[in-house]
């Protein structure tokens, strides 16, 4: 199956710096961009990263953790 997509110039041309450095064709990369996004974003797993990520970083702070005391500064 055949799909036109648009893309900038500049994208265009960083594609065609990426396929020749890797030795693949612009089509190779474009097919295993395609591949990859729909692997991370069909089954909910990079909902279910982003929402470890976040736990893990609300458990790494209390959200009763004291303030510093400002009562003295002055603007």
């Amino acid at each position: 199956m055949a799909i036109g997509v648009r893309v900038g110039p500049e994208l265009e041309r960083r594609l065609d710096q990426l396929a020749l450095s890797l030795g693949k064709s612009r089509s190779s990369c474009v097919r295993e961009a395609i591949a990859l996004y729909v692997e991370r974003f069909s089954g909910g797993e990079e909902a279910l990263r982003q929402s470890r990520l976040i736990r893990q970083q609300a458990c790494s702070t209390h959200w009763s953790e004291q303030v510093p005391d400002w009562s003295d500064w002055t603007a």
